[in-house]
């Protein structure tokens, strides 16, 4: 390590210390010979040995001090130079009677000397030499010296003695001090991570802090200008250099930061962030502090979130937000020329059934690999983008529809070409979807939102003509996706502003034509169109998921009529409301919850409420529905399954099923009483739910020979227009004052 600030300082300190004592001994020894030459009666020599005495001393103040500072005689050197200057006085003043008055001067500048390069142990030492040497001086005179003075001379020196050994104590105490301080500051600064420069604008480096060392691997005792010039990436030096023209020119106290690049000792480059500090105004340091950190770490951690942040982790090719910006790109260069931008997505078909059969791995496999054969058929300007999932984005410029669509069947074929994941041979095919766009010199070019929206659809539209294969867009599909949220738009309104209403069918006992129950059937009272059967809007909202909250709502309403009825009619304590429930519905993961609360809301008997699900509904997920269905069953519902014989169902899964109903499909009950009908399955579908210890429900009995061979094919119950169309809750308080229908 380079010699500190502060040695180089006490260094100087005590070569100015060592020259004044060596100038005013020179002094004295000077007036010394004056008194001899003027008032002794020796020889001319004795003046020249102590004009030659000076001249030594005087040679002692031209050597080089604060480099022999440090040197481990030197304190022996100024011991024994001092004591030799108290020795000399002393023969001088024991030889000159008259001289003895100034014994005490020369010893106090002796001490003063002392105390300023010794410790309080020296000082001690020699001026109790110096009172010793005073009292052989008083004792051996021929012309004696009162008491009284010599007392006072002795109390002079031993005061000036105690004094300078205070000095000397308080000052070695701030040595001390001054020296722990420096320790810490350098041990810090050692340590930091920051490496610290005090440089002069003309003047080169003045302080270099021993982290240069362990930064960058330079010994701070060698760090110049020049070196820092050296070191500066070339790319950073224009730029670097700028910046320390304007700090270093700046007003006083200005700090500026800046980045650049910096070469360590091994070679390696550094990414580094400098803040400098104009203090040419500082009297203590007349430069400008310059603060070197390491930012390389954080540098690279930019530069990798960036990576992430643009670019897919699985394929490495850029992800959606970098080809947002691409597209955006590719739109302001087109926009000059009137260029073409053509955009393909790429969806891979049943991917999902890749991942549920094979695993994420071969998931990932397939992605990457197609990637590849993807990134094959493109040119070199060509973007290609994963933009999540199974999805990819290709950005093409330049190419009219024809070689937008040949190359679309390109990529279709290289993706349909066969992949081993794992031990199995994998053939997958994908659906793309084609919009192009072309940018006029007179406008702002395609919006890259509506680009993106518009190959989306047309990707769905390959998809719903069958998969594998491509598809242009055409306005046509932004106009169905339009009249699709207008109508979504339009169902949410009307649930909102409860235009629902519901009518009541209902379902009698065969044989007596008694009143056993009704089914709920939800109507849309349009302002404008009129009343509207669920056909026109129950796909819609099965497709938006608005079917959850209707459904919930033609349940609350139709157990709030039970209630009313049953309140109003005691013969509707004993009737039932069946309620459909759709397959969104019955997925939806807080149907039992719902209708707990409703039936505790209402008040009605749960025995009285069935709520019928579709056969086909049951076999999907099938743990899952009987985990549905026996909850749903504990809370005292009854369950039907409708449409029954339509479905797949086997004798197996139905014996799994808590159900109470089966209600038979009206396909079957419309051609029952004809030669050729469909007497035979219903028949089949009662003896089944007789089996079961089912009830039966036959649905659209329309003519009293349906009805009557429902009767004899052993069938309980019915509904359909013979007995009664869907009315409102009127109607059905009407048949409820009778209890019985009649054809």
């Amino acid at each position: 390590m380079s010699e500190s600030a502060l040695e180089q300082h006490e260094g100087e300190y005590r070569a100015r210390q060592i020259r004044l004592g060596t100038w005013i001994a020179v002094g004295v020894i000077l007036i010394g010979a004056v008194r001899v030459q003027m008032d002794w009666q020796g020889s001319p020599w004795l003046v020249g040995l102590i004009a030659a005495a000076g001249i030594a001393q005087a040679f002692l103040a031209c050597l080089p001090w604060q480099e022999l500072a440090g040197r481990p005689w030197q304190h022996q050197a100024l011991i024994t130079w001092w004591l030799a200057n108290v020795a000399l006085l002393l023969c001088f003043c024991a030889y000159d009677v008259a001289a003895l008055a100034i014994y005490p001067a020369g010893v106090t500048l002796v001490l003063a000397s002392t105390a300023a390069l010794a410790s309080e142990r020296a000082v001690i030492s020699i001026g109790s030499l110096s009172v010793l040497g005073y009292l052989g001086l008083v004792v051996t005179r021929d012309r004696p010296v009162t008491g009284t003075l010599a007392a006072l001379t002795v109390a002079l020196m031993v005061g000036v003695t105690w004094f300078c050994a205070r000095t000397a104590s308080n000052r070695r105490r701030l040595d001390t001090m001054r020296r722990a301080a420096e320790r810490r500051i350098e041990a810090l600064l050692e340590n930091s991570s920051d490496a610290v420069l005090a440089v002069q604008p003309g003047g080169g480096v003045t302080y270099a802090s021993p982290s240069w060392r362990t930064m960058l691997g330079y010994d701070p005792g060698y760090v110049s200008s020049d070196l820092l010039m050296d070191i500066t990436h070339p790319d950073f030096l224009p730029v670097v250099m700028e910046w320390w023209l304007a700090l270093a020119g700046g007003p006083p106290g200005a700090s500026a930061l800046i980045e650049s690049r910096v070469r360590r000792a091994d070679g390696g480059f550094i990414h580094a962030e400098v803040t400098g500090t104009n203090l040419q105004h500082d009297p203590a340091l007349h430069a400008v502090v310059l603060g070197i950190r390491d930012i390389t770490a954080r540098k690279e951690l930019e530069e990798e979130l960036t990576r992430q942040a643009f670019a897919d982790s699985l394929t490495g090719m850029p992800n959606r937000a970098l080809f947002r910006d691409r597209l955006e790109h590719a739109i302001a260069r087109n926009r000059r020329g009137g260029g073409r931008i053509t955009l393909l997505l790429v969806d891979l078909d049943d991917f999902k059934m890749v991942n549920d059969s094979l695993g994420h791995t071969a998931g990932d496999q397939l992605i990457a690999t197609t990637a590849l054969r993807l990134h094959q058929q493109l040119r070199a300007a060509d973007t290609l983008a994963r933009l999540g999932g199974d999805e990819f984005a290709v950005l093409v410029e330049d190419i009219n529809e024809i070689e937008a669509m040949d190359l679309a069947e390109r990529l279709l074929a290289a993706i349909r070409r066969p992949l081993r994941l794992g031990n199995r041979e994998v053939v997958c095919s994908a659906s793309i979807g084609v919009a192009t766009a072309k940018a006029g010199d007179d406008d702002a070019g395609p919006d890259p939102g509506e680009l993106l929206r518009n190959a989306d659809l047309a990707m769905y539209a390959a998809k719903g003509a069958g998969r594998d294969r491509y598809a242009l867009f055409d306005p046509a599909m932004y106009a169905d996706i339009m009249r699709e949220a207008e109508d979504r738009a339009e169902l949410e309104r009307a649930l909102a502003d409860q235009e629902f209403v519901v009518h009541y069918q209902p379902i009698v006992d065969l044989p007596t034509s008694r009143l056993i129950g009704v089914e709920a059937l939800v109507r849309w009272e349009h302002p404008q169109r009129g009343m509207l059967g669920p056909n026109t809007f129950i796909p819609l909202a099965e497709s938006t998921g608005l079917i959850v909250p209707l459904g919930r709502w033609v349940l609350r309403q139709a157990c709030g009529q039970l209630a009313a009825w049953s309140a109003e009619f005691p013969l509707a304590r004993g009737i039932r409301v069946n309620v459909n429930l759709s397959a969104r519905q019955f997925q939806h993961e807080g149907l039992v919850e719902e209708v707990d609360g409703i039936l505790a809301e209402t008040g009605v008997n749960p025995h009285q409420i069935v709520l019928e699900i579709t056969e086909s509904l049951l076999m999907q997920d099938t743990d899952s529905t009987i985990d549905t269905l026996g909850r749903l069953k504990a809370l005292g519902v009854r369950l039907a399954i409708d449409d029954f014989g339509t479905g797949y169902s086997s004798l197996s899964y139905l014996k799994r099923f808590p159900v109470d109903i089966l209600k038979i499909d009206r396909s079957f009950v419309d051609g029952i009483d004809t030669a050729d009908g469909d007497a035979t399955l219903a028949e089949a579908v009662v003896q089944l739910g007789r089996a079961l210890q089912l009830q039966t429900v036959a649905e659209g009995i329309e003519t009293n020979e349906q009805w009557s061979t429902l009767q004899d094919l052993g069938c309980e119950f019915g509904q359909g227009y013979l007995f009664a169309r869907p009315g409102a809750a009127a109607e059905i308080a009407t048949i409820l004052e009778g209890s019985s229908l009649t054809s």
